[in-house]
Order: C-alpha cells, then structure tokens, then sequence
C-alpha cells in the first residue's frame, strides 16, 4: 500500500476531526436540547473560541511557521529551535495573562456579551444562566491556553512535514467532551432534572478543558523528536520574533 502523502495526510487528519466534531455537536445537541443550557454553553465558548482565532493556528500559520520553516531550509536547526521556544515562551505569558483575566472577570464578562441573562435570576426562571455561564467560563477559560499551544505544535511539525498527527490531535479535544458527557449520564443521579442539567453541562465544560491540554500534550513527544536547539524564553531579541 503506497504511503500518503503531506496533503493526503492533512485530508485525513481533518476528515477525522471534523466526523468526530460533528459526533460531538449531536450528542450535545441530544443532552442539551436548544434550551437554555445550550445558549449558556454557547456563550462559554464564545471568549475562548475568539482567542483562539486571535492567537491560534491562523496567527502562527502567517507568522510563525514561514519564518521557521525559512531557518530550517537554511540549515539553522539551533536558531530555529530558539525562535521556537522564544515564540512558546511569548504565547505561554499572553495566554496565562488572558486565562487569568477570564477566570478572574467572568462576571463582568458573562454581564457584556450575554445581557439577558441577568434577568433570569431577578425573573425567578428555574434557571439562572447568568451564574451557571459564569461557572461555566471559570472551568472553560483555561482551555484557551492549551489550545493556542496546540497551535504552536502544529507550527512545528508541520514544518517538519509531520502533517497527520496535529490535524487528528482535535479528535481527542471532541471525544474528551462525549466522554466526559457519557460519564456524567451514567454516574450522576437526582430527582431534579434542572440540577442534573447543570451538572451535565458542567462536565462537558471540564471535558473541554481536559480535551484541550490532550490535544497539545499527545503533540508534544513528536515535538520534541524534531525540535532541535529549543530554549525556553520570552525574549523578543531572538532572531526572528519581531517579524513574526
């Protein structure tokens, strides 16, 4: 059987990501209906879901992988792996810096982007979305971090020419929700069918947030087979970042 190409490669990544991403959005949609559970979900991802495009693959796909892959091809595997780590460094105390924030003022936050939901406590509505999202964002807001690493990751196999495993990495992001989903529907008991809802609804937050620090640690052994010279630091003075 003939060995797949790059391109194959990434086809099958992507097609395996996108049958579990669309496995994912049916079980959430079986459990959480089109409710109020499932705008408060929506609303949790919203922040993260922004930053990742702001910090994620798109950024480092225009930035960081050109000038990478530009000091590999010359042969400068030492001065890429410091930019590597300097670009590591830099994203690792933004996405700290932002992760805290969103923890820190999930209220504020929630308050902004989801004005009606104050009203559901003031209203006497069984449920309050207004809290349960700010739950919610706390448990969720840290995945961001994991997430733009995982970016990071891509970035350099990539430019090593190890295409699959980044593009599959989010399989194990979207089967952590469904797991985390299917545990808590065998485990959790109650009369009160609001309470369980929170608490499902809670467990999908924790198995996104554990689906995300997967998909970045399952890159990181190939990572490291292939990065060579990576120095961590959050220097702009290495060679290389202020172009980025």
């Amino acid at each position: 059987m003939p060995r797949l190409g790059g391109s194959a490669r990434v086809g099958v990544g992507i097609l395996l990501s996108r049958l579990a991403g669309l496995g994912r959005e049916s079980v959430l949609a079986s459990v959480f209906g089109a409710g109020g559970l499932a705008d408060v979900l929506a609303i949790a991802f919203r922040g993260p879901n922004l930053l990742q495009n702001l910090l994620g693959e798109q950024t480092l796909s225009a930035s960081f992988i050109p000038i990478y892959s530009r000091l590999l091809e010359q042969g400068r595997e030492e001065d890429a792996g410091r930019f590597a780590g300097a670009v590591f460094g830099l994203l690792l105390a933004v996405t700290a810096v932002v992760t805290a924030a969103g923890v820190f003022l999930a209220r504020p936050f929630v308050a902004l982007i989801a004005p009606g939901f104050l009203a559901d406590a003031a209203s006497g509505a069984a449920l309050d979305r207004f809290e349960l999202t700010v739950m919610a964002v706390r448990i969720i807001f840290p995945m961001t971090g994991f997430l733009v690493l995982s970016a990071w990751a891509l970035g350099v196999l990539n430019s090593h020419r190890r295409f699959f495993l980044p593009y599959f990495a989010p399989v194990l992001w979207n089967a952590a929700i469904v797991g985390a989903l299917g545990g808590a529907l065998l485990w959790l008991g109650g009369d009160d069918p609001a309470d369980r809802g929170r608490r499902l609804l809670l467990a999908a937050c924790l198995g996104a947030l554990v689906g995300g620090a997967l998909q970045f640690v399952v890159q990181l052994p190939t990572v490291a087979r292939v990065l060579k010279g990576f120095r961590f630091s959050i220097s702009t003075r290495v060679e290389g970042v202020r172009d980025a």
